[in-house]
């Protein structure tokens, strides 16, 4: 599959996924598109720079949050609503499911396994968590970004 299916199919799909959790937030129906194309931005600009580009998923994905938070300021403005609206769901697709599932999974295969598996399990498992948090994090970053850059400042009297 070459990259520009790869990118159409991600947005497609990502769309969906982020009209799905603004539809489960009870997101008014009439900024449902703007919460897809958020997450089709955000999901696609994060496949784009990983297979394109070569970009770790932790740096693509704060890249990509900070696009769909600047994206959502945008939106907010336009129609008259909170920001969060748009980026919390757009940005959802993005979670990094896969690696916390597999260091719980990680977690629990430290029961039955000997010894001198245990440290690998939990070395990789520690690797998993760790680069879960830093996904999370640049998740929630990459939103509050353009509110920290245009944030009003009271006047000093």
């Amino acid at each position: 599959m070459n990259t520009f299916l790869l990118i159409v199919s991600d947005a497609f799909w990502s769309a969906l996924a982020a009209m799905g959790f603004a539809m489960l937030f009870n997101v008014p129906q009439r900024a449902l598109i703007h919460c897809m194309i958020g997450g089709a931005i955000g999901h696609a600009l994060r496949t784009l720079l990983m297979q394109k580009f070569g970009f770790s998923i932790e740096l693509a994905t704060l890249l990509s949050a900070t696009t769909v938070g600047f994206w959502a300021k945008w939106c907010a403005i336009r129609l008259k609503m909170p920001s969060m609206i748009f980026a919390v769901s757009a940005v959802i697709p993005m979670v990094p499911g896969v690696f916390a599932y597999q260091t719980m999974i990680g977690i629990l295969d430290t029961t039955h396994a000997s010894n001198t598996d245990v440290v690998d399990i939990l070395a990789q498992s520690s690797v998993n968590a760790i680069k879960t948090g830093v996904i999370l994090a640049s998740l929630a970053g990459g939103i509050v970004a353009p509110s920290l850059i245009f944030k009003r400042r009271k006047p000093v009297v």
